[in-house]
């Protein structure tokens, strides 16, 4: 499912809980979807992690000659 319409129907299903409560397959599925969310975003960020090149060298800006 696309990230955004997977927030979208997360927040839809939370509405819906909130005003007049979800029946068993959408309370079924919210957690299916919080899962599928949380697995998205923790992908995303180990991706980020893994991006940042580490070093102990100074910046070549603050490097005074």
């Amino acid at each position: 499912m696309e990230f955004d319409k997977l927030i979208a129907r997360i927040n839809e299903l939370a509405h819906k809980h909130k005003t007049i409560g979800l029946t068993e397959e959408e309370t079924v599925e919210r957690q299916k979807l919080r899962k599928d969310y949380l697995d998205n975003f923790k992908r995303n960020f180990r991706q980020q992690l893994d991006q940042i090149e580490w070093t102990d060298e100074p910046p070549e800006d603050t490097v005074k000659h």
